[in-house]
């Protein structure tokens, strides 16, 4: 072949490849993506915060005796309801008796003593009296020391009369100690409730819980007149919460039924120290208090829960779905300092990332800066960036996420639609 048709060949092959490129590139540029489109609309959109946590009754007491002894009766059992006041438990009172017997005999002596300490000092007080008397009246037949060993006299009797007293005192209190500690091994319920734990029985020893609640516990009575729910809620949460906000309980052993509730107390600080008392790195949650207002009637302490706290309610509100709404860097046309639009003579600006959304039109995606308020359980609300009817890409996440600028779409055909096309 000669060399002026190799060159021919070339460029016809070289024509051939360009057009190829061409077209393909053309027809990758043309290719639509499937998504799934939806107007801008107005809905009612509710923005909730939803943490778990226990139910607990408002109050409960842990019963606990107050003096060693063995357990004689239990006059009730776990479950039962009790009123104020009620005989719960009764303690082996014989030594405490004995206690007191000793007691009140000691009184009795200690009475007797002061008696006769009484009657010592009144009769030194008399011999004082008349030797000082006579002093006056014939000081020659009455020596000074006399005197004074009368005052002496009557002053030892004064000071072992104040140590009786004292002594006297000492037992009428040693007395109400051990009558107190007799009453005590009677325990009565200090609330109406119902008994939601009992953990002794008859014959064992009870124990004050000088060291551990635990340890000496001998039952747990709940009022459970009212019934409130303790959850764990985020930091990044918590500052939404108000007292009052409503809330919406579930009940883990209730799966059936929705419970009305609302916030009636939000801690002021987290609990942020391990049991060693060192700082931790967990997240940092806050407690809240739900109060329930009409709570199942057998309900009990710790049951698991979860609470849906309701922070804000737009009604008829522009609303876009969460899954739309994305980050892209987007070029900036006004000036961040002033506000100002840019001319064509300042310095360019550097795109930064702003939440968007992509809006179509004639099949043509395109992104689209929008401020959103609240968020609902599907949708965000919009505040700024679109009109009601606007068209917008609403997944799905993995066609959002690789989109950009003039990508071509079309709606993607539901199966309701090709049903119905099809006949």
């Amino acid at each position: 072949m000669s060399r002026g048709a190799k060159i021919g060949v070339g460029i016809f092959l070289a024509v051939i490849a360009i057009g190829a490129i061409v077209t393909l590139g053309g027809a990758g540029k043309d290719k639509e993506v499937e998504v799934r489109l939806e107007p801008v609309a107005r809905q009612s959109l509710v923005s909730a915060v939803t943490a778990s946590g226990n139910i607990e009754a408002k109050s409960q007491v842990d019963l606990q005796s107050e003096v060693t002894a063995r357990i004689l009766r239990i006059h009730v059992e776990e479950g039962d309801l009790v009123s104020k006041g009620q005989l719960l438990v009764e303690l082996d009172e014989v030594q405490f008796k004995g206690a007191v017997d000793r007691a009140e005999a000691f009184l009795t002596s200690q009475q007797a003593s002061v008696l006769q300490a009484t009657v010592n000092r009144d009769q030194a007080g008399r011999a004082l009296a008349r030797a000082s008397e006579l002093k006056r009246t014939t000081p020659t037949l009455i020596s000074d020391e006399a005197i004074e060993q009368a005052q002496q006299g009557f002053d030892v009797a004064e000071a072992n009369l104040k140590a009786s007293e004292a002594q006297l005192a000492q037992s009428q209190a040693s007395l109400t100690e051990a009558r107190d500690n007799l009453a005590r091994t009677k325990l009565y319920a200090p609330i109406a409730g119902r008994v939601v734990r009992l953990a002794v029985e008859e014959g064992e020893v009870a124990v004050p819980g000088t060291f551990s609640r635990d340890v000496g516990m001998l039952m747990r009575i709940a009022d459970l007149s009212v019934i409130q729910a303790l959850v764990k809620v985020d930091e990044t949460d918590v500052v939404r919460l108000a007292l009052g906000d409503s809330v919406s309980v579930s009940i883990d052993a209730f799966p059936d039924s929705q419970f009305a509730g609302r916030v009636t107390r939000i801690a002021n600080s987290a609990a942020m120290l391990s049991a060693a008392g060192q700082s931790t790195d967990r997240a940092v949650d806050f407690e809240v208090e739900v109060t329930i207002d009409n709570p199942p009637a057998d309900v009990r302490p710790d049951l698991s829960m979860t609470a849906r706290i309701i922070t804000d309610v737009r009604d008829d509100a522009l609303a876009i779905p969460i899954i739309a709404l994305t980050a892209r860097a987007h070029e900036a046309t006004t000036d961040n300092a002033t506000g100002a639009p840019l001319t064509g003579g300042a310095p360019s600006v550097k795109p930064k990332d702003q939440l968007g959304v992509f809006v179509v039109e004639e099949g043509v995606a395109m992104f689209r800066p929008v401020k959103v308020g609240i968020t609902g359980d599907e949708h965000f609300e919009l505040l700024e960036g679109l009109r009601e009817g606007e068209t917008i890409v609403a997944g799905s996440y993995q066609a959002i996420r690789d989109m950009t600028d003039s990508t071509r779409v079309k709606a993607i055909e539901t199966a309701a639609e090709a049903k119905g096309g099809s006949q």
